[in-house]
Protein backbone atom coordinates (compact mmCIF):
# COMPACT_ATOMS: atom_id res chain seq x y z
CA UNK A 1 0.00 0.00 0.00
CA UNK A 2 1.44 3.33 -1.04
CA UNK A 3 1.38 5.68 1.93
CA UNK A 4 4.22 8.16 1.29
CA UNK A 5 3.62 11.91 1.64
CA UNK A 6 5.42 14.47 -0.51
CA UNK A 7 7.31 16.99 1.60
CA UNK A 8 9.13 18.34 -1.43
CA UNK A 9 5.98 19.18 -3.35
CA UNK A 10 4.51 21.02 -0.36
CA UNK A 11 7.71 22.97 0.11
CA UNK A 12 7.80 23.89 -3.60
CA UNK A 13 4.15 24.96 -3.45
CA UNK A 14 5.03 27.24 -0.54
CA UNK A 15 8.03 28.72 -2.39
CA UNK A 16 5.90 29.46 -5.45
CA UNK A 17 3.58 31.56 -3.29
CA UNK A 18 6.26 32.99 -1.00
CA UNK A 19 6.44 36.43 -2.56
CA UNK A 20 2.73 37.06 -2.14
CA UNK A 21 2.62 35.58 1.38
CA UNK A 22 5.65 37.32 2.83
CA UNK A 23 4.21 40.69 1.99
CA UNK A 24 1.53 39.83 4.52
CA UNK A 25 3.26 37.61 7.11
CA UNK A 26 6.93 36.96 7.90
CA UNK A 27 8.30 33.67 9.19
CA UNK A 28 8.47 34.80 12.81
CA UNK A 29 4.77 35.65 12.88
CA UNK A 30 3.94 32.46 10.97
CA UNK A 31 5.62 30.38 13.68
CA UNK A 32 3.80 32.36 16.34
CA UNK A 33 0.52 31.60 14.57
CA UNK A 34 1.49 27.92 14.40
CA UNK A 35 1.94 27.79 18.18
CA UNK A 36 -1.37 29.58 18.78
CA UNK A 37 -3.14 27.18 16.41
CA UNK A 38 -1.67 24.11 18.12
CA UNK A 39 -2.63 25.37 21.59
CA UNK A 40 -6.22 26.14 20.64
CA UNK A 41 -6.67 22.97 18.56
CA UNK A 42 -5.42 20.77 21.37
CA UNK A 43 -7.74 22.37 23.93
CA UNK A 44 -10.75 21.88 21.66
CA UNK A 45 -9.79 18.25 20.88
CA UNK A 46 -9.44 17.62 24.60
CA UNK A 47 -12.85 19.05 25.41
CA UNK A 48 -14.60 17.11 22.64
CA UNK A 49 -12.76 13.91 23.60
CA UNK A 50 -13.96 14.11 27.20
CA UNK A 51 -17.54 14.67 26.01
CA UNK A 52 -17.32 11.69 23.66
CA UNK A 53 -15.89 9.28 26.24
CA UNK A 54 -18.40 10.39 28.86
CA UNK A 55 -21.27 10.02 26.42
CA UNK A 56 -20.24 6.50 25.39
CA UNK A 57 -19.59 5.18 28.89
CA UNK A 58 -21.33 6.67 31.94
CA UNK A 59 -23.58 9.52 30.72
CA UNK A 60 -27.39 9.05 30.88
CA UNK A 61 -28.99 7.63 27.74
CA UNK A 62 -30.72 10.88 26.76
CA UNK A 63 -27.70 13.09 27.41
CA UNK A 64 -26.86 13.08 23.70
CA UNK A 65 -29.24 16.02 23.18
CA UNK A 66 -27.35 18.41 25.44
CA UNK A 67 -24.01 17.01 24.37
CA UNK A 68 -24.92 17.68 20.76
CA UNK A 69 -25.41 21.37 21.49
CA UNK A 70 -21.98 21.59 23.12
CA UNK A 71 -20.26 19.61 20.38
CA UNK A 72 -21.87 21.81 17.75
CA UNK A 73 -20.48 24.95 19.39
CA UNK A 74 -17.04 23.42 19.93
CA UNK A 75 -16.98 22.17 16.34
CA UNK A 76 -17.67 25.68 15.10
CA UNK A 77 -14.83 27.02 17.22
CA UNK A 78 -12.56 24.30 15.85
CA UNK A 79 -13.53 25.15 12.28
CA UNK A 80 -12.98 28.88 12.74
CA UNK A 81 -9.62 28.24 14.40
CA UNK A 82 -8.42 26.21 11.42
CA UNK A 83 -10.18 27.77 8.45
CA UNK A 84 -9.16 31.40 8.03
CA UNK A 85 -6.80 33.27 5.75
CA UNK A 86 -4.23 33.83 8.48
CA UNK A 87 -3.87 30.10 9.21
CA UNK A 88 -3.51 29.20 5.54
CA UNK A 89 -0.90 31.93 5.03
CA UNK A 90 1.10 30.96 8.13
CA UNK A 91 1.30 27.31 7.14
CA UNK A 92 2.32 28.17 3.57
CA UNK A 93 5.04 30.54 4.79
CA UNK A 94 6.54 27.83 7.02
CA UNK A 95 6.45 25.28 4.19
CA UNK A 96 8.23 27.80 1.95
CA UNK A 97 11.18 27.93 4.40
CA UNK A 98 12.13 24.29 5.13
CA UNK A 99 15.74 25.21 5.87
CA UNK A 100 14.86 27.98 8.36
CA UNK A 101 12.58 25.99 10.67
CA UNK A 102 13.12 22.88 12.74
CA UNK A 103 12.12 19.47 11.34
CA UNK A 104 9.35 19.37 13.94
CA UNK A 105 7.98 22.78 12.92
CA UNK A 106 8.04 21.80 9.26
CA UNK A 107 6.25 18.52 9.97
CA UNK A 108 3.63 20.33 12.10
CA UNK A 109 2.96 22.66 9.18
CA UNK A 110 2.72 19.70 6.78
CA UNK A 111 0.19 17.85 8.91
CA UNK A 112 -1.88 20.93 9.65
CA UNK A 113 -1.82 22.05 5.99
CA UNK A 114 -3.32 18.71 4.99
CA UNK A 115 -6.05 19.24 7.61
CA UNK A 116 -6.55 22.84 6.44
CA UNK A 117 -6.82 21.77 2.78
CA UNK A 118 -9.45 19.16 3.67
CA UNK A 119 -11.45 21.41 5.96
CA UNK A 120 -11.48 24.75 4.18
CA UNK A 121 -13.34 23.33 1.18
CA UNK A 122 -16.23 22.30 3.46
CA UNK A 123 -18.69 25.09 4.37
CA UNK A 124 -18.75 25.69 8.12
CA UNK A 125 -22.49 25.16 8.50
CA UNK A 126 -22.18 21.72 6.89
CA UNK A 127 -19.19 20.82 9.06
CA UNK A 128 -21.06 21.72 12.25
CA UNK A 129 -24.28 20.03 11.10
CA UNK A 130 -22.30 16.85 10.45
CA UNK A 131 -20.76 16.84 13.95
CA UNK A 132 -24.24 17.12 15.45
CA UNK A 133 -25.47 14.31 13.19
CA UNK A 134 -22.68 11.99 14.31
CA UNK A 135 -23.58 12.61 17.94
CA UNK A 136 -27.24 11.78 17.29
CA UNK A 137 -26.42 8.80 15.07
CA UNK A 138 -24.25 7.24 17.75
CA UNK A 139 -27.10 7.48 20.28
CA UNK A 140 -29.63 6.01 17.83
CA UNK A 141 -27.24 3.21 16.86
CA UNK A 142 -26.97 2.13 20.50
CA UNK A 143 -30.75 1.92 20.74
CA UNK A 144 -31.12 0.20 17.35
CA UNK A 145 -28.53 -2.42 18.25
CA UNK A 146 -30.18 -3.08 21.59
CA UNK A 147 -33.53 -3.58 19.82
CA UNK A 148 -31.99 -5.32 16.77
CA UNK A 149 -33.83 -2.77 14.64
CA UNK A 150 -31.90 -1.61 11.56
CA UNK A 151 -34.80 0.53 10.18
CA UNK A 152 -34.51 2.69 13.31
CA UNK A 153 -30.90 3.54 12.41
CA UNK A 154 -31.30 3.59 8.62
CA UNK A 155 -32.44 7.25 8.21
CA UNK A 156 -29.41 8.48 10.15
CA UNK A 157 -27.13 6.21 8.15
CA UNK A 158 -28.50 7.62 4.89
CA UNK A 159 -27.68 11.14 6.07
CA UNK A 160 -24.17 10.11 7.14
CA UNK A 161 -23.48 8.51 3.76
CA UNK A 162 -24.82 11.58 1.93
CA UNK A 163 -22.38 13.75 3.88
CA UNK A 164 -19.52 11.39 2.99
CA UNK A 165 -20.31 11.73 -0.71
CA UNK A 166 -20.49 15.51 -0.35
CA UNK A 167 -17.26 15.88 1.63
CA UNK A 168 -15.32 13.46 -0.58
CA UNK A 169 -16.37 15.40 -3.67
CA UNK A 170 -15.15 18.65 -2.10
CA UNK A 171 -11.88 17.18 -0.82
CA UNK A 172 -11.09 15.16 -3.94
CA UNK A 173 -12.12 18.01 -6.23
CA UNK A 174 -13.83 15.46 -8.43
CA UNK A 175 -10.49 13.93 -9.39
CA UNK A 176 -10.55 10.92 -7.02
CA UNK A 177 -13.11 8.21 -6.46
CA UNK A 178 -15.23 8.80 -3.38
CA UNK A 179 -14.10 5.67 -1.56
CA UNK A 180 -10.42 6.38 -2.31
CA UNK A 181 -10.81 9.77 -0.60
CA UNK A 182 -12.31 8.05 2.46
CA UNK A 183 -9.62 5.34 2.59
CA UNK A 184 -6.88 7.96 2.37
CA UNK A 185 -8.23 9.77 5.42
CA UNK A 186 -7.38 6.74 7.61
CA UNK A 187 -4.37 5.26 5.81
CA UNK A 188 -2.45 7.86 3.84
CA UNK A 189 -2.21 6.85 0.20
CA UNK A 190 -4.48 3.81 0.52
CA UNK A 191 -6.75 3.20 -2.46
CA UNK A 192 -8.85 0.46 -4.00
CA UNK A 193 -6.21 -0.22 -6.66
CA UNK A 194 -3.88 -1.42 -3.90
CA UNK A 195 -6.40 -2.88 -1.47
CA UNK A 196 -8.21 -5.06 -4.03
CA UNK A 197 -5.14 -7.26 -4.68
CA UNK A 198 -4.31 -7.19 -0.96
CA UNK A 199 -7.68 -8.68 -0.02
CA UNK A 200 -7.65 -11.03 -3.04
CA UNK A 201 -4.33 -12.41 -1.80
CA UNK A 202 -5.70 -12.93 1.70
CA UNK A 203 -8.78 -14.72 0.40
CA UNK A 204 -6.80 -16.92 -2.00
CA UNK A 205 -4.16 -17.91 0.56
CA UNK A 206 -6.42 -18.46 3.58
CA UNK A 207 -9.66 -19.92 2.20
CA UNK A 208 -8.20 -23.42 1.51
CA UNK A 209 -6.93 -23.64 5.09
CA UNK A 210 -10.25 -22.42 6.52
CA UNK A 211 -12.08 -25.09 4.50
CA UNK A 212 -9.68 -27.82 5.68
CA UNK A 213 -10.12 -26.80 9.32
CA UNK A 214 -13.90 -26.94 8.87
CA UNK A 215 -13.52 -30.69 8.21
CA UNK A 216 -11.67 -31.24 11.49
CA UNK A 217 -13.31 -31.98 14.85
CA UNK A 218 -13.75 -28.71 16.77
CA UNK A 219 -11.24 -27.94 19.49
CA UNK A 220 -12.85 -28.35 22.86
CA UNK A 221 -13.00 -25.61 25.47
CA UNK A 222 -14.34 -27.36 28.56
CA UNK A 223 -13.48 -24.37 30.73
CA UNK A 224 -15.69 -22.14 28.56
CA UNK A 225 -18.87 -23.75 29.93
CA UNK A 226 -18.54 -21.89 33.22
CA UNK A 227 -20.04 -18.57 34.29
CA UNK A 228 -17.47 -15.80 34.78
CA UNK A 229 -18.67 -13.27 37.38
CA UNK A 230 -18.28 -9.67 36.22
CA UNK A 231 -16.55 -8.55 39.41
CA UNK A 232 -13.87 -11.21 38.95
CA UNK A 233 -13.49 -10.16 35.31
CA UNK A 234 -12.86 -6.58 36.43
CA UNK A 235 -10.03 -7.79 38.68
CA UNK A 236 -8.74 -9.90 35.81
CA UNK A 237 -8.72 -6.84 33.54
CA UNK A 238 -6.55 -4.97 36.03
CA UNK A 239 -4.05 -7.82 36.02
CA UNK A 240 -4.06 -8.01 32.21
CA UNK A 241 -3.40 -4.27 31.96
CA UNK A 242 -0.49 -4.62 34.37
CA UNK A 243 0.96 -7.51 32.35
CA UNK A 244 0.70 -5.43 29.18
CA UNK A 245 2.58 -2.60 30.87
CA UNK A 246 -0.22 -0.06 31.19
CA UNK A 247 0.18 2.47 34.01
CA UNK A 248 -3.21 3.01 35.73
CA UNK A 249 -2.13 6.55 36.62
CA UNK A 250 -2.15 7.37 32.90
CA UNK A 251 -4.64 4.88 31.49
CA UNK A 252 -8.07 3.93 32.83
CA UNK A 253 -10.55 1.21 31.84
CA UNK A 254 -14.25 1.95 31.32
CA UNK A 255 -17.22 -0.09 30.12
CA UNK A 256 -19.25 0.46 26.96
CA UNK A 257 -21.26 -1.32 24.25
CA UNK A 258 -18.49 -1.32 21.63
CA UNK A 259 -14.94 -1.07 23.07
CA UNK A 260 -12.71 1.79 21.93
CA UNK A 261 -9.63 3.79 22.93
CA UNK A 262 -9.50 7.56 23.23
CA UNK A 263 -6.57 9.72 24.25
CA UNK A 264 -5.44 13.29 23.72
CA UNK A 265 -2.10 13.13 25.51
CA UNK A 266 0.20 10.49 26.99
CA UNK A 267 -0.97 11.14 30.53
CA UNK A 268 -4.67 10.61 29.84
CA UNK A 269 -5.66 7.63 27.72
CA UNK A 270 -9.02 5.90 28.15
CA UNK A 271 -9.70 2.32 27.08
CA UNK A 272 -13.00 0.46 27.38
CA UNK A 273 -14.35 -3.08 27.33
CA UNK A 274 -17.64 -4.97 27.49
CA UNK A 275 -18.11 -7.85 29.94
CA UNK A 276 -20.09 -11.01 29.25
CA UNK A 277 -20.71 -13.47 32.07
CA UNK A 278 -20.68 -16.38 29.66
CA UNK A 279 -17.33 -15.49 28.09
CA UNK A 280 -14.34 -13.99 29.91
CA UNK A 281 -12.03 -14.34 26.91
CA UNK A 282 -13.94 -11.78 24.82
CA UNK A 283 -13.35 -9.02 27.33
CA UNK A 284 -9.79 -10.18 27.96
CA UNK A 285 -8.84 -9.82 24.31
CA UNK A 286 -10.74 -6.54 24.10
CA UNK A 287 -8.66 -5.14 26.96
CA UNK A 288 -5.47 -6.42 25.35
CA UNK A 289 -6.45 -4.99 21.94
CA UNK A 290 -7.38 -1.57 23.28
CA UNK A 291 -4.30 -1.73 25.51
CA UNK A 292 -2.15 -1.99 22.37
CA UNK A 293 -3.71 1.23 21.11
CA UNK A 294 -3.09 2.81 24.50
CA UNK A 295 0.58 1.79 24.57
CA UNK A 296 1.04 3.61 21.27
CA UNK A 297 -0.46 6.83 22.62
CA UNK A 298 1.40 6.49 25.93
CA UNK A 299 4.69 6.04 24.10
CA UNK A 300 4.62 9.22 21.98
CA UNK A 301 7.58 11.46 22.85
CA UNK A 302 7.05 14.20 25.45
CA UNK A 303 8.10 16.98 23.09
CA UNK A 304 5.29 16.11 20.68
CA UNK A 305 2.53 16.36 23.27
CA UNK A 306 -0.19 19.02 22.84
CA UNK A 307 0.62 19.31 19.12
CA UNK A 308 -0.77 17.83 15.93
CA UNK A 309 2.13 15.34 16.02
CA UNK A 310 1.30 13.95 19.47
CA UNK A 311 -0.80 11.01 18.28
CA UNK A 312 -0.61 7.83 16.22
CA UNK A 313 0.49 8.12 12.60
CA UNK A 314 -2.24 6.29 10.67
CA UNK A 315 -5.06 3.97 11.64
CA UNK A 316 -3.32 1.04 9.94
CA UNK A 317 -0.21 1.60 12.05
CA UNK A 318 -2.41 2.08 15.12
CA UNK A 319 -4.20 -1.20 14.44
CA UNK A 320 -0.84 -2.90 13.97
CA UNK A 321 -0.14 -2.21 17.62
CA UNK A 322 -3.51 -3.41 18.95
CA UNK A 323 -3.49 -6.53 16.77
CA UNK A 324 0.17 -7.17 17.64
CA UNK A 325 -0.62 -7.57 21.32
CA UNK A 326 -4.04 -9.17 20.91
CA UNK A 327 -2.90 -11.90 18.51
CA UNK A 328 0.83 -12.20 18.00
CA UNK A 329 1.81 -11.87 21.65
CA UNK A 330 -1.19 -12.82 23.77
CA UNK A 331 -2.40 -15.73 21.64
CA UNK A 332 1.10 -17.22 21.53
CA UNK A 333 2.14 -20.45 23.28
CA UNK A 334 4.69 -18.49 25.29
CA UNK A 335 2.10 -16.10 26.75
CA UNK A 336 -0.18 -18.95 27.83
CA UNK A 337 2.25 -19.74 30.67
CA UNK A 338 1.90 -16.41 32.57
CA UNK A 339 -1.72 -16.04 31.42
CA UNK A 340 -2.74 -19.39 32.88
CA UNK A 341 -1.05 -18.51 36.16
CA UNK A 342 -3.14 -15.35 36.49
CA UNK A 343 -6.36 -17.01 35.33
CA UNK A 344 -5.96 -19.79 37.93
CA UNK A 345 -5.53 -17.12 40.59
CA UNK A 346 -8.61 -15.08 39.58
CA UNK A 347 -10.78 -17.97 38.37
CA UNK A 348 -9.67 -21.01 40.39
CA UNK A 349 -12.83 -23.04 39.80
CA UNK A 350 -13.10 -22.37 36.09
CA UNK A 351 -9.41 -23.02 35.32
CA UNK A 352 -8.85 -26.03 37.58
CA UNK A 353 -7.04 -28.76 35.64
CA UNK A 354 -6.58 -26.66 32.47
CA UNK A 355 -3.10 -27.05 30.92
CA UNK A 356 -1.10 -24.47 28.98
CA UNK A 357 -1.61 -26.43 25.76
CA UNK A 358 -5.38 -26.61 26.33
CA UNK A 359 -5.49 -22.88 26.92
CA UNK A 360 -3.39 -22.24 23.79
CA UNK A 361 -5.70 -24.40 21.68
CA UNK A 362 -8.78 -22.80 23.22
CA UNK A 363 -7.78 -19.19 22.56
CA UNK A 364 -6.75 -20.03 18.99
CA UNK A 365 -9.47 -22.41 17.84
CA UNK A 366 -10.82 -21.41 14.45
CA UNK A 367 -14.45 -21.53 13.45
CA UNK A 368 -16.62 -19.23 11.31
CA UNK A 369 -18.53 -16.77 13.47
CA UNK A 370 -20.96 -13.88 13.27
CA UNK A 371 -19.15 -11.18 15.25
CA UNK A 372 -15.95 -9.53 13.98
CA UNK A 373 -14.61 -8.64 17.42
CA UNK A 374 -15.05 -12.27 18.56
CA UNK A 375 -13.52 -13.79 15.43
CA UNK A 376 -10.43 -15.98 15.57
CA UNK A 377 -7.18 -14.78 14.07
CA UNK A 378 -7.53 -16.87 10.88
CA UNK A 379 -11.09 -15.94 9.84
CA UNK A 380 -10.88 -12.33 11.09
CA UNK A 381 -9.60 -10.78 7.82
CA UNK A 382 -12.64 -12.16 5.99
CA UNK A 383 -14.87 -10.15 8.34
CA UNK A 384 -12.92 -7.07 7.30
CA UNK A 385 -13.08 -8.00 3.61
CA UNK A 386 -16.89 -8.23 3.80
CA UNK A 387 -17.08 -4.69 5.16
CA UNK A 388 -14.63 -3.50 2.49
CA UNK A 389 -16.80 -4.95 -0.29
CA UNK A 390 -19.94 -3.39 1.18
CA UNK A 391 -18.37 0.06 1.59
CA UNK A 392 -17.04 -0.05 -1.96
CA UNK A 393 -20.52 -0.84 -3.26
CA UNK A 394 -22.08 1.96 -1.19
CA UNK A 395 -19.71 4.59 -2.54
CA UNK A 396 -19.84 3.32 -6.08
CA UNK A 397 -23.55 4.11 -5.83
CA UNK A 398 -24.73 0.54 -6.47
CA UNK A 399 -25.92 -0.33 -2.95
CA UNK A 400 -28.70 1.49 -1.11
CA UNK A 401 -29.12 1.69 2.66
CA UNK A 402 -32.26 -0.43 2.71
CA UNK A 403 -30.36 -3.21 0.89
CA UNK A 404 -27.52 -3.37 3.41
CA UNK A 405 -28.86 -6.05 5.79
CA UNK A 406 -29.62 -8.45 2.94
CA UNK A 407 -26.24 -7.98 1.26
CA UNK A 408 -24.46 -8.27 4.62
CA UNK A 409 -26.24 -11.55 5.36
CA UNK A 410 -25.49 -12.92 1.88
CA UNK A 411 -21.78 -12.14 2.14
CA UNK A 412 -21.51 -13.72 5.57
CA UNK A 413 -23.02 -16.89 4.15
CA UNK A 414 -20.80 -16.74 1.06
CA UNK A 415 -17.46 -16.18 2.79
CA UNK A 416 -17.97 -17.65 6.25
CA UNK A 417 -20.85 -20.07 5.77
CA UNK A 418 -22.87 -18.67 8.67
CA UNK A 419 -26.50 -17.57 8.81
CA UNK A 420 -27.10 -14.13 10.34
CA UNK A 421 -30.08 -14.40 12.71
CA UNK A 422 -30.77 -10.71 13.37
CA UNK A 423 -29.55 -7.14 12.84
CA UNK A 424 -27.84 -6.95 16.22
CA UNK A 425 -25.44 -9.72 15.27
CA UNK A 426 -25.31 -8.58 11.68
CA UNK A 427 -25.35 -5.14 10.12
CA UNK A 428 -25.58 -3.29 13.48
CA UNK A 429 -22.72 -5.04 15.28
CA UNK A 430 -20.07 -2.35 14.67
CA UNK A 431 -20.21 1.27 15.84
CA UNK A 432 -17.96 2.67 13.10
CA UNK A 433 -20.61 3.86 10.65
CA UNK A 434 -22.54 5.65 13.39
CA UNK A 435 -19.38 7.70 13.96
CA UNK A 436 -18.92 8.43 10.27
CA UNK A 437 -15.89 6.13 10.03
CA UNK A 438 -16.32 4.91 6.47
CA UNK A 439 -13.03 3.62 5.06
CA UNK A 440 -11.68 2.63 8.49
CA UNK A 441 -12.22 -1.15 8.36
CA UNK A 442 -9.35 -2.02 5.96
CA UNK A 443 -6.98 -0.60 8.59
CA UNK A 444 -7.62 -3.70 10.72
CA UNK A 445 -6.37 -6.05 8.01
CA UNK A 446 -3.48 -3.79 7.04
CA UNK A 447 -2.53 -3.47 10.71
CA UNK A 448 -2.54 -7.24 11.14
CA UNK A 449 -0.19 -7.60 8.18
CA UNK A 450 2.08 -4.78 9.36
CA UNK A 451 2.28 -6.39 12.80
CA UNK A 452 3.58 -9.74 11.51
CA UNK A 453 6.40 -8.04 9.63
CA UNK A 454 7.24 -6.03 12.74
CA UNK A 455 7.36 -9.28 14.72
CA UNK A 456 9.78 -10.86 12.24
CA UNK A 457 12.04 -7.81 12.54
CA UNK A 458 11.75 -7.87 16.34
CA UNK A 459 12.73 -11.56 16.45
CA UNK A 460 16.08 -10.57 14.94
CA UNK A 461 16.74 -8.16 17.81
CA UNK A 462 15.16 -9.86 20.85
CA UNK A 463 14.48 -13.27 22.34
CA UNK A 464 10.79 -12.47 21.88
CA UNK A 465 9.29 -15.72 23.11
CA UNK A 466 11.63 -16.05 26.07
CA UNK A 467 10.56 -12.56 27.14
CA UNK A 468 6.86 -13.25 26.59
CA UNK A 469 7.01 -16.44 28.67
CA UNK A 470 8.08 -14.39 31.71
CA UNK A 471 4.91 -12.30 31.54
CA UNK A 472 6.98 -9.09 31.65
CA UNK A 473 6.43 -7.42 28.29
CA UNK A 474 8.47 -4.29 28.98
CA UNK A 475 11.29 -5.23 26.54
CA UNK A 476 8.67 -5.78 23.81
CA UNK A 477 7.12 -2.39 24.57
CA UNK A 478 10.55 -0.72 24.56
CA UNK A 479 11.31 -2.08 21.07
CA UNK A 480 7.99 -0.80 19.75
CA UNK A 481 8.53 2.55 21.47
CA UNK A 482 11.88 2.87 19.70
CA UNK A 483 10.63 1.83 16.26
CA UNK A 484 7.06 3.20 16.24
CA UNK A 485 5.50 4.86 19.28
CA UNK A 486 7.85 7.73 20.10
CA UNK A 487 7.56 9.28 16.65
CA UNK A 488 3.83 10.00 16.78
CA UNK A 489 3.26 11.83 13.49
CA UNK A 490 6.74 13.35 13.42
CA UNK A 491 7.86 10.82 10.81
CA UNK A 492 5.84 10.08 7.72
CA UNK A 493 3.90 6.82 7.77
CA UNK A 494 6.11 5.15 5.14
CA UNK A 495 9.24 5.96 7.17
CA UNK A 496 7.74 4.57 10.39
CA UNK A 497 6.74 1.35 8.64
CA UNK A 498 10.16 0.96 7.05
CA UNK A 499 11.78 1.58 10.44
CA UNK A 500 9.65 -1.10 12.10
CA UNK A 501 9.22 -3.67 9.31
CA UNK A 502 12.57 -3.36 7.55
CA UNK A 503 10.94 -3.36 4.12
CA UNK A 504 7.69 -2.79 2.20
CA UNK A 505 4.44 -4.52 3.03
CA UNK A 506 4.34 -8.11 1.76
CA UNK A 507 0.92 -9.75 2.33
CA UNK A 508 2.46 -13.20 1.89
CA UNK A 509 4.41 -12.78 5.15
CA UNK A 510 1.08 -12.33 6.95
CA UNK A 511 -0.72 -15.21 5.24
CA UNK A 512 2.29 -17.54 5.66
CA UNK A 513 2.30 -16.80 9.39
CA UNK A 514 -1.37 -17.79 9.64
CA UNK A 515 -0.91 -20.87 7.45
CA UNK A 516 2.02 -22.06 9.55
CA UNK A 517 0.31 -21.42 12.90
CA UNK A 518 -3.05 -23.00 12.09
CA UNK A 519 -1.78 -25.96 10.06
CA UNK A 520 0.37 -26.84 13.08
CA UNK A 521 -2.50 -26.39 15.53
CA UNK A 522 -4.89 -28.57 13.50
CA UNK A 523 -2.34 -31.06 12.12
CA UNK A 524 -2.86 -30.09 8.48
CA UNK A 525 -0.25 -30.53 5.73
CA UNK A 526 -0.34 -27.72 3.20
Amino acid sequence: VKIALKRGSLAQQGRNNAGRIESIMDLKNALKKLNELETASYALRHAMSVLYVDGDTVAPKNSWKGRGASLGYLSELSYRQMVNDETGEALSVILAHPDEVTPMQFRQAEVLKEEYDDMHVVPMNEFVEYQKLVNEANAVWHEAKEKSDFPLFAPLLEKLIAFQFRFAELKGKGQKKTYDVLLDSYEKGACMADLDPFFNSIQKDLTPLILEIAKKPPIGMDFARFTWPIEQQRRFSERIMAMEGLNPDNCTLGETEHPFTDGVNKWDVRITTHYHEENALESMFSVIHEGGHALYELGVADELQFTSLGMGSTMGIHESQSRFFENLICRSRAFCKPLLRVMREIFPEQMAGVSEEELYAGVNRSHPSLIRTQADELTYPLHVMIRYEIEKAIFEGILKVNELPGVWNDLYHKYLGVTVPDDRRGILQDSHWSGGSFGYFPSYALGSAYGVQMLRRMEGDLDVWGIVATGDLRPINAWLDEKVHRFGKLKKPADILLNAMGGPLDPSVYTHYLQEKYSDLYGISL
